[in-house]
């Protein structure tokens, strides 16, 4: 079948947003809750949305948010920019929360080295999102493959998908510790199996091709990085035949790329 998915555009704005929380939900992810008054009116309805979210200056604290105009946003004369794109984990407009999950990979990186030390009162512009793709209509079972970058947006498809449809979970993650990112709700939608970094990369593809074929009703979301996920895309498209429309596959970064556009072809040499 064609899966059609609906669009739904939001009025962008620019968000000033005040820590007023900070978890560690898994050693390796720190949840991180926002709020502020501009959050009455935050919308997110698709399970892949981004927000660009900027951080302030390792070096002097600082954060310094974008100008923005008619064509968006636009770097100002003064200060440094630092922006990332990461999915809302949960957003309670009611109560002017936003949650966004980080992934702690050292300190190199700006995000994961402030998510480090991030405490209640510390300050994070937030933009977007621009819009939401929504879940598929038709959509009789649903396959996820993720890296921990994936698994905020992987929450999202199992709050928004309709009650009953199966879903299979390809998780490649650093250890067993991250198992429990997931509450029990959650957990209880997924059959999972959760792969590591010491299985290696080819344990996932494995995983994949253990499920034997795909039919037509059943979509396929794929997020994390690049590199990880291409093989997992050409078995999909190219041996299974699976046509562009039942799979959706996303690069969070890359490993030695800075701030990837997750927009990008994920795969420049055999794009859909």
């Amino acid at each position: 079948m064609a899966f059609s998915r609906d669009r739904i555009r939001h009025p962008f704005a620019l968000r000033r947003l005040r820590v007023s929380a900070v978890d560690r939900v898994v050693p390796n992810i720190v949840r991180v809750t926002l709020t502020g008054p501009e959050l009455a009116d935050f919308a997110s309805s698709g399970p892949g949305d981004h927000v660009k979210v900027f951080f302030p200056d390792p070096a002097s604290g600082i954060l310094t948010l974008p100008d923005v105009d008619a064509q968006g946003l636009r770097r100002g004369e003064q200060g440094v920019v630092i922006s990332r794109d990461y999915t809302p984990r949960a957003i309670r407009p009611a109560e002017l929360e936003l949650d966004l999950d980080i992934v702690i990979h050292g300190v190199d990186g700006p995000a994961s080295a402030w998510a480090q030390v991030a405490k209640p009162g510390d300050w994070l512009g937030v933009a977007g999102p621009r819009g939401s793709r929504l879940v598929p209509s038709g959509i009789e079972q649903l396959v996820v493959i993720a890296d921990e970058t994936g698994l905020p947006a992987v929450g999202r498809w199992l709050e928004l998908l309709p009650a009953g449809v199966p879903v299979t979970g390809l998780f490649f993650v650093l250890d067993e510790s991250v198992e429990s990112y997931f509450d029990q709700e959650a957990a209880s939608r997924l059959d999972a199996e959760w792969v590591t970094r010491d299985d290696g990369r080819t344990a996932l593809e494995e995983s994949l091709r253990s499920l034997g074929s795909i039919g037509g009703t059943t979509f396929v979301f794929m997020a994390g990085e690049a590199d990880l996920l291409v093989p997992l895309r050409r078995y999909l498209r190219h041996e299974l035949s699976l046509p562009a429309e039942q799979v959706s596959a996303s690069g969070y970064w890359r490993r030695g790329i800075v701030n990837l556009d997750h927009h990008a072809p994920l795969d420049p040499g055999d794009p859909d």
